[in-house]
């Protein structure tokens, strides 16, 4: 059961723990799926097949059984060789921290949300033998865990999702200078390898002209899944009262008995969905919704149904 008061940080401790609950979830159906919305994994089986599929640069978390010494002494570089069922998909997670993501007005902040989805995930691919790497990003910083399959390398991505964190004594001012969603989503471009499952997480409340252009470049060659993290009172506001929205200089207080500010709201509302809408069909991105009041492993063992699709 939820306080009365959102939830507004978690901690790197607790993050840890939600691998209990990941364990809790059914993973996907390990089959092949062909058809656009394939889950984490695309075969049945990881170990070295009889049909070679092709050789590319040695990743950290290879089988150094796979080394192609004749490729790796002539590029002088390690390579490693790949076999049809054992063709991998790299789980690429990108999570915003950023200043928006520092509200809510039930269940949790936003930011706690984008943080334990980040971390189910996590476990998830690495249990399910996918390499598993990640983008954090908020305001000041992006941190950069490139994808292998070590439990180590989740651990650094979940260290950097508790240090990423605005903490409840310092909120954040938003900034024009900060990384962002589109530095966020060029940086992962530089990092996806081809053929990546790629999760977005975040309310996506910055959209640019940019973002279309750079999700479609991502989504070019992988496949790309959004989880929007979104509070009840961006769906729709109370009737009436009077309620305050933490603002960089202070509380700013609303009236939601005003018509107009009804209208006003709406519209911006419609605006802005409408725009993400178009964005994700111009893209070809698959989208989710998980509000600020639900539990996010009860949410994913939805969005993960049968082979792992989001729903």
């Amino acid at each position: 059961m939820e306080n009365s008061r959102p939830v507004t940080m978690i901690s790197l401790q607790e993050l840890v723990r939600l691998q209990a609950d990941a364990r809790a979830l059914k993973l996907p159906s390990a089959k092949p799926i062909r058809s656009r919305q394939a889950g984490l994994r695309q075969s049945r089986q990881r170990g070295r097949g009889m049909t070679f599929s092709e050789v590319r640069q040695y990743q950290p978390g290879d089988d150094i059984r796979s080394i192609d010494w004749r490729v790796t002494a002539r590029r002088q570089s390690p390579h490693t060789k790949l076999y049809e069922e054992e063709r991998e998909r790299p789980v690429l997670l990108i999570t915003d921290l950023g200043p928006t993501m520092f509200f809510a007005s039930t269940g949790a902040y936003k930011q706690v949300r984008s943080a334990q989805v980040t971390a189910l995930l996590a476990w998830l691919a690495l249990w399910a033998g996918d390499q598993v790497g990640g983008l954090v990003f908020n305001d000041s910083d992006l941190a950069v865990v490139r994808p292998a399959r070590r439990r180590k390398s989740v651990l650094r991505l979940l260290d950097h999702l508790a240090s990423h964190q605005h903490p409840d004594t310092s909120p954040p001012i938003p900034s024009a200078h900060g990384p962002g969603l589109d530095v966020a989503l060029a940086e992962a471009r530089r990092v996806a390898h081809t053929g990546s499952r790629i999760f977005i997480i975040s309310d996506f409340m910055n959209l640019s002209e940019q973002t279309t252009t750079l999700l479609g470049a991502i989504g070019r060659h992988n496949t790309v899944s959004a989880i929007r993290i979104q509070d009840p009172l961006e769906q729709s506001l109370p009737s009436s009262g009077r309620f305050a929205v933490a603002g960089p200089s202070g509380p700013i207080w609303f009236d939601a008995s005003s018509a107009q500010f009804q209208r006003s709201w709406q519209e911006k509302i419609d605006t802005h969905e409408r725009h993400l809408s178009e964005c994700f069909r111009a893209c070809g991105v698959r989208s989710a919704t998980l509000a600020t009041n639900e539990d996010p492993a009860a949410a994913l063992r939805l969005l993960l149904g049968p082979g792992g699709r989001i729903g």
